[in-house]
C-alpha cells in the first residue's frame, strides 16, 4: 500500500495533472443533479478535482474531506477554508447534510469489504433523501488496456476487487441507495510505460507483489525486457456509478 502523505508531493504530476482532473470532475458533475446545493468530495486528495468540480458549477457549495494530512494540507491551499481532515469510516458531519457526495478513486483502497461497506454507509448517512452518491468502481480493472503490459501483469497473483461494480451496489442498496445511471471518463496521463511500471511496482503499487520480494523482482525483470521503454500504452477509462438515496 502506499503512503499518501509521502506521495502527496508527486501525486498529482505522476497521474495526469490538470487533464485528468477534468475529466474526472466534469463526469462527476454529470451525475449530479442541477439542483444539488451542497456536495461532500470523500477523500479528495490534493484537491484537484474538488476544485475543477467547485469551477464547475456556480452555485454548488463543495467541502472536501481526506485522511492524509499531507493531501489534505495541499487540498486546503486549493480550497481554502473547505477542506477538512477525517476518516472516511466516520464522516464529522450530521445525517443528512449534503445533497451530493462524491468519492474518486478510493472504495479500491478499503484495503477490504468491512471498509467499503464502512465508507458507503457513512456516505449514505450524510446524504439526505434524494441526494446522489458517486463513485468510482471497477478501479483496477480500467487500467487493463489489453497492452504487452497487461499481459505480463496477468500472470502475477490475484487480488480480490472490493470496488467491483456489483459489490458496490450491494453495499449501496444495504443503505437505501439505489442505482442511477453510470458515466465514464479517460485517465488523460495514466497510459502505462514499462519503466514507469516497474519504478510503481517498486513503490508498492501493486498490492500481491511486496517491494523487494523475489517474485515482485521477477516480474520487474519481465517488464524491463519489454521493448519501447518509455512509451505509454493506452490511457486507462475509469467508470464511475451514481445512486439516488430512497
Amino acid at each position: 500500500m502506499l503512503d499518501y502523505d509521502k506521495e502527496a508531493e508527486r501525486y498529482d504530476d505522476s497521474r495526469g495533472g490538470e487533464p485528468r482532473a477534468a475529466a474526472a470532475a466534469e463526469a462527476v458533475l454529470r451525475l449530479v443533479p442541477r439542483q444539488a446545493r451542497r456536495l461532500l468530495d470523500v477523500a479528495c486528495g490534493t484537491g484537484i478535482v474538488t476544485r475543477r468540480i467547485v469551477a464547475g458549477r456556480d452555485d454548488l457549495r463543495v467541502v472536501g474531506v481526506d485522511l492524509a494530512p499531507a493531501m489534505a494540507r495541499r487540498a486546503a491551499a486549493r480550497l481554502p477554508g473547505a477542506v477538512v481532515l477525517s476518516d472516511s469510516r466516520r464522516l464529522p458531519f450530521e445525517e443528512g447534510t449534503f445533497d451530493a457526495v462524491a468519492s474518486v478513486w478510493l472504495l479500491h483502497l478499503a484495503g477490504g469489504a468491512e471498509n467499503v461497506r464502512a465508507i458507503v454507509a457513512e456516505c449514505a448517512r450524510v446524504l439526505r433523501p434524494g441526494g446522489t452518491y458517486v463513485t468510482t468502481v471497477d478501479k483496477g480493472a480500467s487500467h487493463n488496456v489489453g497492452s504487452d503490459i497487461d499481459a505480463v501483469l496477468a500472470a502475477r497473483p490475484p487480488s480480490t476487487a472490493h470496488d467491483a461494480a456489483h459489490l458496490v451496489e450491494e453495499y449501496a442498496r444495504d443503505h437505501g441507495l439505489v442505482p442511477a445511471g453510470t458515466a465514464r471518463f479517460t485517465g488523460h496521463g495514466q497510459g502505462r510505460s514499462p519503466r514507469r511500471t516497474v519504478a510503481d511496482l517498486r513503490r508498492g503499487w501493486f498490492v500481491t507483489l511486496p517491494p523487494g520480494e523475489p517474485l515482485a523482482e521477477e516480474f520487474a525483470a519481465r517488464l524491463a525486457a519489454l521493448p519501447d521503454q518509455d512509451r505509454p500504452r493506452p490511457d486507462p477509462v475509469f467508470t464511475l456509478a451514481a445512486f439516488t438515496k430512497s
